[in-house]
């Protein structure tokens, strides 16, 4: 047997012989290495723990459940009738509601237009109405019905209610073009159009007849050009002789017809 020593490290029989100084540094090395993995892994435990805990916060405690339910912006729907339609169960996990299946739910309501649902924490759902606004009314069965711009009845009642004109149209509904015609020549006109206005009649959707207050009429055809049909009557109504004929004719606001 030969032993030689290359500078530090000796050489057994032409081979190497393992260094025994560096053996205790690896042993302290894989002593570091355990303890950093078992911190990983603690911290790993850690925050699953927590997302167990707040998973079961939001939706298995009694914690954040739905106690309260407000309802906003209402008028011609009764409050009851709006919660009936949400269908929200007091003790339901906050979290576990379906905001948009209620909205929808709320917005078939005939008075409703849209609805917004809105969680405040811990436990309060609010519904946040946006209700149709009556533009006209008809009378059909012994009953004032009261219509949207979108030709939608909103309620219907006995009694005619003040403030609206009435719309004078064969087939009163939002699938009827004279309807729609009608209702987007009333939505057009300024509020001391509307203020004086009567009644809204139309034959057809390029057939919409103004009938006044002062007992003018005033012929408007179809529902384009709205602007330049305003201006028309204006410059008629600023004179006496114009206010004093019993027909306008605005329907082509080229040139103006009168009776």
């Amino acid at each position: 047997m030969t032993e030689a020593r290359t500078g530090q490290r000796a050489v057994r029989d032409g081979k190497p012989e393992p260094d025994e100084e560096q053996a205790p540094d690896t042993a302290r090395g894989g002593e570091r290495g355990r303890p950093g993995r078992w911190k990983v892994v603690f911290v790993s435990l850690l925050v699953l723990g927590a997302l167990a805990a707040v998973t079961w916060v939001l939706l298995g405690s009694r914690l954040l459940v739905v106690r309260h339910v407000e309802v906003t912006g209402t008028s011609l729907a009764p409050r009851d009738r709006v919660v009936d339609a949400a269908g929200i169960s007091l003790g339901k996990p906050m979290a576990r509601l379906a905001t948009g299946d209620i909205g929808e739910r709320v917005e078939r309501l005939r008075e409703v237009e849209s609805a917004e649902i809105q969680r405040h924490w811990p436990g309060t759902v609010r519904i946040v109405v946006r209700e149709r606004v009556p533009a006209a009314v008809f009378e059909r069965g012994g009953r004032h019905h009261l219509i949207d711009r979108h030709g939608v009845v909103v309620a219907d009642g006995e009694s005619r209610p003040s403030g609206l004109p009435t719309l004078a149209v064969a087939s009163p509904g939002p699938s009827d073009k004279a309807t729609l015609a009608a209702l987007t020549v009333l939505s057009d006109l300024p509020e001391r159009i509307q203020e004086q206005l009567r009644e809204v009649a139309a034959t057809g959707p390029e057939a919409v007849t103004l009938h006044m207050a002062s007992g003018q009429t005033v012929e408007w055809g179809a529902a384009e050009r709205a602007g330049e049909k305003i201006r028309l009557l204006d410059a008629l109504w600023r004179t006496a002789a114009g206010r004093a004929v019993s027909t306008a004719d605005v329907s082509s606001p080229e040139v103006l017809k009168t009776k």
